[in-house]
């Protein structure tokens, strides 16, 4: 199982795939979920990519460390995997969550970033108590107490119904999450606002939205778009995880941006 420790001491799990001197495009999942998350578009990804892909810290095999997290730190992860692999310079694909710490990674590391995409993300979202009483639902009844209302929210009831294998295997992602690293990371998206910040981000940025996206709405993904300058919109008829719902689409967007 491949590691790095970062500078706090947590070990990150990673995956590195894809051809051995491919431009490499690192790979930040959504709350809830693990690395495998991306599975539909590696097929392809690999063809033209060297992808890396990995557990943010609390998530799946990476370490967990003591609750709230905080988007920087979640930014200083992927650069310390980057600089543990001597990765000087990368692409960039985040979703939910890790559409956030692409966000910050544009405003904080511009340098070490070509292209970045944030999908199905914002800047801000909800209020605290709203992530309050999320993390005071899992604290009591554990991730089984949300789940249902998390992929009611993640898919539209069209793919719920036609794609049952699929919606099973994020569920089981969701519920494999340890509670405490879930909570950990909503802490993180609780308190992050990067609403101002975005607007200093240069590095050519493509975001995805879903038009069912009931946790980060198209609305939130225009306002990201208009605010990083030349920013590329995007939106499919879809909810909160359009790579697995759409995922030909996706997949075909994702790739005609990162090699065009």
């Amino acid at each position: 199982m491949p590691q790095i420790a970062t500078d706090d001491g947590v070990a990150l799990h990673y995956r590195f795939d894809g051809p051995e001197g491919a431009p490499v495009l690192v790979m930040s999942n959504s709350l809830g979920t693990d690395l495998s998350m991306w599975e539909p578009q590696m097929p392809a990804l690999v063809q033209a990519f060297r992808v890396l892909r990995y557990d943010t810290r609390g998530h799946g095999q990476s370490g967990l460390p003591p609750a709230p997290y905080q988007v920087d730190r979640l930014g200083k992860d992927v650069l310390a995997l980057m600089d543990a692999l001597a990765i000087p310079k990368a692409m960039f694909c985040g979703l939910s969550m890790g559409g956030m710490t692409g966000m910050w990674l544009g405003v904080h590391a511009p340098q070490r970033f070509t292209k970045l995409v944030l999908c199905n993300t914002a800047a801000k979202i909800g209020t605290p108590e709203v992530w309050n009483t999320r993390i005071a639902a899992v604290e009591k009844g554990g991730m089984a107490a949300i789940v249902p209302g998390v992929i009611q929210r993640w898919f539209t009831e069209g793919f719920i119904k036609a794609q049952p294998a699929e919606v099973e295997r994020i569920s089981a992602q969701l519920l494999a999450t340890r509670p405490e690293g879930y909570c950990g990371a909503c802490g993180a998206v609780r308190d992050m606002d990067q609403r101002s910040s975005i607007a200093a981000i240069r590095t050519p940025t493509m975001v995805i939205a879903g038009t069912h996206d009931l946790a980060t709405t198209a609305l939130d993904g225009r306002f990201v778009a208009e605010t990083i300058p030349g920013a590329r919109y995007v939106e499919f008829p879809a909810a909160h995880l359009s790579n697995v719902e759409l995922a030909a689409d996706f997949t075909k967007t994702l790739i005609g941006f990162l090699a065009g």
